[in-house]
């Protein structure tokens, strides 16, 4: 209800200004030219990411002094601590970084965009920065059309600094105009009051735009235009610090239990940071104009006295709040707590992961795990197995052998939820980043991951028409036949507990190469397996319409095998390596494979005839 009054009161009093003076709507227009500067300089630093940033982000947040770190650096660089918080909870919901990590980003990233209001202070009211503005805008767009994602990510920021300039310059001058025919001072309030109010004033006013930064610039322009009060000025900044939370609270609804943990961090802390503020304004008023006094900042220019004094509270906070954080921590995971897993529903696929390509790729591998962890489960059931027992047998054969116990599940009720769903999740996922703008790179190994969960789908479903007979034919002992499926269910439980391996080995250690001779062990499998039925009927052992059920299922698990053992292959082998390069140019083609089993077999019959 609120959001949709909002939009027309927002226009209504635009109106109303547009209509009361001219010089209001050159305020406006420089906000808005401000507010698009921001939108662009975000755009453009978003085209660097995949990249520098999140490297180093994941980096930088080993320990709480580098994630502070990381939070005021980038901030400072990127002028948006809205940005810093948006790409924190997508790393946080993509589980790339800690909550407690991303809870330092937060705080250094408070600290970093204090840097703003001294450029605009310093810098932006000193100097006639339009003209810096039109040339910055000139060579923006003649980098923004450039086919490379990086020129034009530096058009980007190019632009969106002209832009921000530009902003401030129309700003400056409409305060400059409007004071001439309207003394906004008149509404200056004194006091307790007048700090309540104007922090309120501030709020709103960037809860509006969205932007602590554009609200800053808003009340430093005003400022230097002697519209407002230094003292009213104050309040307003301790309120933008309240209102820039909005951006974090909105980016955490799409978020994971992580993300709403973060946006309950940053406005804890936000609000514990304007109540210190408030509280100890005199005495923090007092250390400004000693600092001024100490720096050469002259005792009437409260620009850069606001700048002081909105470092000065928000350093306060930090160093308030950071003896406190495991505290802090223990709240957060208390108030939200981590739902109960749901092993139907997609773990890490969320909105908020969907800005970032490293945060894509590594939702996306995370997700594919999960489903394989689920599948896992379906599979060794479905066999009237048990994962523990396989994982942990020293004898796979005598495991299985003694695995006479039929597990009871609704194989296809268990498949339509854990299986399906997941699946379906992460090809919809695939295609809607498909239709954004990512790196080619990106998108191979997204696609590459869709596939791995195609054949991991394939494989559960092999086992499915599989689990009929094999609960059938070795529930209790019934001779040749109950051998052959033990050794199938042997089979699909050795490949399931070499992946085991191949995951919890270190990536440098992984091997393509065990891959390729399972595969030549597949095919061998396969090939001794119709040898051995074709044996047994001839010999009376076999019943031929058993047997020929049995082709069918054997022909299920050797599908699922191979379909488990390229799975593997493409999630867990990595190719960038030299290594791993020339592990791929050795490896055998299914065809060489083909080839080499058939010469082995005409070999062996050769010997056998001797």
């Amino acid at each position: 209800m609120m959001k949709k009054l909002l939009l027309p009161v927002i226009l209504l009093v635009l109106s109303l200004g547009f209509w009361a003076s001219s010089d209001f709507q050159e305020i406006a227009a420089g906000v808005a030219i401000f507010l698009f500067g921001m939108l662009m300089l975000e755009d453009g630093f978003k085209l660097f990411s995949g990249g520098i940033l999140e490297k180093l982000l994941e980096r930088a947040t080993g320990s709480v002094p580098k994630s502070l770190g990381f939070g005021i650096l980038s901030t400072t660089i990127m002028q948006s601590s809205s940005l810093v918080s948006v790409i924190t909870i997508s790393f946080l919901s993509a589980g790339l970084i800690s909550l407690v990590a991303g809870v330092g980003i937060i705080f250094g990233a408070n600290i970093g965009t204090t840097t703003g209001a001294w450029l605009v202070a310093g810098f932006g009211l000193k100097v006639k920065i339009s003209a810096y503005a039109l040339p910055m805008l000139a060579i923006a767009i003649v980098l923004v059309f450039q086919k490379n994602k990086y020129l034009r990510g530096a058009g980007f920021v190019l632009a969106g600094l002209g832009f921000l300039f530009l902003g401030i310059h129309h700003m400056k001058e409409g305060f400059e105009a409007f004071k001439d025919q309207f003394d906004l001072t008149r509404f200056a309030l004194a006091g307790l009051l007048g700090l309540l109010v104007y922090t309120l004033v501030g709020t709103a006013a960037t809860v509006v735009m969205q932007s602590s930064h554009a609200t800053m610039t808003l009340i430093i322009t005003a400022l230097a235009a002697s519209q407002i009060s230094y003292e009213n000025a104050l309040a307003l900044a301790i309120g933008a610090n309240i209102g820039t939370t909005i951006t974090a609270i909105i980016g955490s609804l799409t978020a994971n239990f992580q993300g709403k943990r973060l946006a309950l961090a940053h406005l804890i802390f936000n609000m514990v940071t304007a109540g210190v503020a408030l509280a100890f304004i005199g005495p923090i008023r007092m250390s400004v104009d000693f600092i001024s006094a100490g720096v050469g900042i002259a005792d009437t220019d409260y620009t850069l006295k606001l700048a002081v004094f909105h470092t000065i509270f928000n350093t306060l906070g930090v160093l308030i709040m950071l003896p406190l954080l495991n505290k802090l921590i223990v709240f957060l995971e208390r108030t939200i707590a981590q739902p109960e897993e749901d092993l139907s529903k997609p773990k890490y696929l969320s909105a908020a992961v969907d800005e970032f390509p490293q945060t894509i790729e590594h939702a996306m591998r995370s997700e594919v795990k999960h489903l394989y962890d689920n599948a896992v489960e379906l599979i060794v059931h479905g066999l009237n197995l048990h994962r523990h027992d396989i994982f942990t047998s020293k004898d796979i054969a005598a495991t299985v052998a003694t695995s006479r116990t039929p597990v009871e599940f609704d194989i296809d009720e268990r498949y339509e939820a854990r299986i399906k769903t997941l699946y379906s999740a992460i090809v919809e996922f695939a295609t809607r980043v498909g239709a954004r703008d990512m790196p080619e790179d990106v998108m191979d190994d997204i696609y590459s991951l869709r596939d791995v969960a195609g054949r991991i789908v394939r494989a559960v479903k092999a086992v499915k028409h599989l689990r009929r007979n094999a609960t059938r034919y070795t529930q209790t002992e019934q001779g040749k036949i109950t051998d052959l499926y033990d050794q199938l269910r042997t089979e699909i439980a050795r490949i399931l507990v070499e992946i085991n391996k191949l995951d919890l080995a270190d990536p440098e250690d992984r091997s393509s190469l065990w891959l390729d001779q399972e595969r030549v062990q597949v095919l061998s499998d396969a090939q001794d397996t119709n040898h051995r039925i074709d044996v047994l009927i001839r010999n009376h052992e076999l019943e031929a319409i058993v047997a020929t059920s049995f082709l069918n299922d054997a022909n299920y698990a050797y599908a699922a095998i191979r379909d488990l053992l390229g799975a593997a292959r493409a999630y867990y082998i990595e190719t960038e390596d030299a290594m791993a390069e020339v592990e791929r140019i050795l490896a055998l083609e299914d065809e060489e494979l083909a080839d080499l089993l058939l010469t082995a077999s005409a070999s062996q019959r050769g010997d056998g005839g001797k």
